[in-house]
């Protein structure tokens, strides 16, 4: 069992907080759009939330998540996720079809995006369990991995200057 300290449990609840967040907006973006690109972006991006928002209750729960095994998971899911979002064509030509509030929601998800790769930074220097480090280094890592499908999204569909 995890004897996690004051700050650590608060840490993990916001995280959770955040988490839940993160899920909840996502799903919501993709029922506001019409494009089927970025409805797709944003439902992946929910599900990859509901695992992050899965790992932080095992830890409050007292189990550190074998990343060993979720990072061969997480390489596989990036693969098709990477393939799936393979945004714009070869020649690298920028769309320039959007709607406003596609970009509105766009935006949005890259800021929360940012926040939470912030959050999750502050909070890998203030656990003293290594293992919990590696896991929320891992979370931190798919959340600047989603930072990036949003950005390129956006690129490709000339919302980002």
């Amino acid at each position: 069992m995890l004897d996690l300290n004051t700050k650590e449990r608060g840490l993990l609840e916001d995280a959770k907080e955040h988490e839940t967040l993160c899920v909840a907006k996502y799903k919501e973006h993709a029922q506001k759009t019409n494009c089927q690109e970025l409805k797709n972006l944003f439902n992946s991006l929910a599900s990859k939330e509901q695992q992050h928002l899965d790992t932080i209750n095992q830890i409050l729960s007292g189990t550190v998540p074998n990343m060993n095994q979720s990072q061969g998971q997480s390489q596989g899911n990036q693969q098709n996720t990477q393939s799936e979002f393979n945004l714009g064509n070869l020649q690298g030509q920028t769309q320039m079809n959007y709607n406003e509030t596609d970009k509105l929601l766009c935006q949005d998800a890259l800021s929360t995006e940012k926040y939470a790769s912030s959050t999750y930074n502050t909070s890998i220097f203030e656990f003293r369990d290594k293992n919990i480090r590696q896991v929320l280094n891992h979370i931190q890592k798919e959340e600047q991995e989603h930072g990036e499908q949003i950005y390129n999204y956006m690129s490709q569909h000339g919302m980002y200057n």
